[in-house]
């Protein structure tokens, strides 16, 4: 694509891997497209990104700046899948003192726009000061953004703020359509607890507030056809240009991270199973579940009957890892139905096997796009963040079915597990949301379709620079 002037751009994710993914993509789409792109984090956070494609490395810049070490938070910690629930204030702390290096680097290398994060509320100021366009880049649905609601509520409070559990488990006001777009109480408990501004900084309902209000455009990372109800809201609360960007969907590639020999023994496992029959099972990097909810997901795994994959982890600051927390005896006892692993897996490769049926996910917003691209029903166990609000917006639109759970404290049963797996996997009453899948399979995974949302962004980019 020519160019009346080639942009530098700076990016600027928040300290997640669900955040630096989208955030990675998007700067190798406008690599591609002639732009010049600074990609800024912490060493570590750096380290996993997928390499650089040599075609582009002359136009990506990797820039490296150490976290702040501040109390409570563990020295090697660089990003949320490193740590516990309680350190996330801490580590918005240390993120928040790497303004004075971000502002010199802006000072220096004058880029002529900086996309950034929900989390860094101060930089939009920093950047308009300099006179750097700005743009916030949701990496969440419309959906959820219009759930929060105006900036001006959640700066100031006032009309429609929000400052108990219970206010976030209600549709809000300004949502003019029918909608159960909610929380579940046990969803969003902690995330109301208060904190001290004092030494971590406001907390996120500000830091989005602000974001949005600052910048000169908020880019999503959804599509107008998957939610033209939400984006037309969401328009209309933010009273500035909302531009979708597409699903920004994973090349295979870029999950070769890790040499092929992990992927060698489970492509070989999943070869053996039939097509469509097995459940794949991730949760993330960031849900961390009791040694009783592990239980009662591995008996309804268990009860089932069908095979599946079980992707599963160490918790930080833990000794145990969620294997030596399965019920004893389940290994065995569905040896060649069921695969358990502990770490890292190529979850694009996975979920693009024709053996796999459906996905038990956490409904991470990555993994969704990711499965839904591939054309795999969702079984649905939200647990924190943006989760619960993807679960209600994907069960409207009827692509998956839903664990139930106590809305209170989250307890479910295995018996709910097994119901749940064998509707969206292989009962006849689940063919409906088998085919709705396959329906929107190319909102999410076709490329062309999502390279002219790309498109339009970086007309919008070259247009409006200061």
């Amino acid at each position: 694509m020519e160019n009346s002037k080639v942009l530098h751009i700076v990016m600027f994710p928040w300290l997640a891997m669900g955040h630096f993914i989208p955030f990675f993509r998007l700067s190798k789409l406008l690599a591609q497209r002639g732009h010049r792109i600074s990609f800024v984090s912490t060493p570590r956070n750096l380290s996993k990104l997928p390499k650089i494609p040599s075609n582009l490395s002359s136009q990506i810049t990797l820039v490296s700046f150490p976290l702040p070490e501040v109390p409570n938070l563990p020295s090697l910690a660089e990003s949320s899948m490193d740590i516990t629930h309680n350190q996330q204030q801490p580590l918005k702390h240390a993120f928040d003192l790497l303004q004075p290096l971000l502002t010199s680097f802006l000072e220096s290398s004058k880029p002529d726009w900086i996309i950034y994060d929900y989390a860094s509320h101060w930089l939009p100021s920093v950047a308009a000061q300099l006179g750097v366009s700005r743009a916030f880049f949701a990496v969440f649905t419309a959906a959820c953004l219009s759930f929060l609601g105006p900036p001006s509520a959640l700066i100031n409070g006032g009309d429609g703020a929000r400052s108990t559990a219970d206010d976030f488990t209600k549709v809000p006001k300004w949502v003019p359509f029918e909608s159960n777009l909610a929380y579940r109480l046990h969803e969003i408990t902690k995330y109301v607890e208060r904190t001290d501004e004092d030494t971590f900084g406001p907390p996120d309902t500000v830091r989005f507030g602000v974001t949005i209000q600052e910048s000169d455009v908020v880019v999503i990372r959804s599509s107008d056809e998957f939610e033209p109800d939400w984006f037309n809201l969401l328009r209309q609360l933010f009273e500035k240009p909302v531009t979708p960007v597409g699903f920004l969907p994973p090349i295979l590639e870029e999950d070769e991270i890790q040499k092929d020999e992990k992927w060698v023994v489970v492509k070989e496992w999943l070869d053996k199973q039939r097509v469509n029959s097995v459940v794949y099972v991730a949760l993330g990097t960031e849900v961390h579940l009791s040694k009783e909810e592990l239980s009662d997901l591995a008996m309804g795994l268990e009860k089932s009957g069908l095979p599946f994959f079980w992707v599963l982890k160490k918790s930080p600051g833990s000794s145990q890892s969620e294997l030596d927390m399965l019920p004893d005896g389940l290994e065995e006892r569905v040896k060649g139905r069921g695969f358990v692993h502990l770490g890292w897996v190529p979850q694009v490769k996975i979920l693009s096997h024709e053996s796999i049926g459906g996905f038990l996910t956490h409904c991470g917003w990555n993994s969704v796009i990711e499965a839904l691209g591939l054309g795999r029903v969702l079984i649905m166990f939200p647990v924190l963040n943006d989760q619960g609000l993807n679960a209600r917006l994907l069960h409207e639109r009827k692509v998956g079915v839903e664990i139930p759970r106590n809305e209170i404290d989250g307890s479910f049963t295995s018996d709910e597990v097994a119901e749940s797996v064998r509707l969206a996997v292989v009962e006849e009453s689940g063919q409906s949301l088998r085919e709705t899948v396959q329906a929107i399979k190319s909102y999410f995974g076709d490329k062309g379709r999502n390279d002219g949302y790309v498109d339009k962004f970086v007309r919008q980019l070259e247009e409006n620079r200061k």
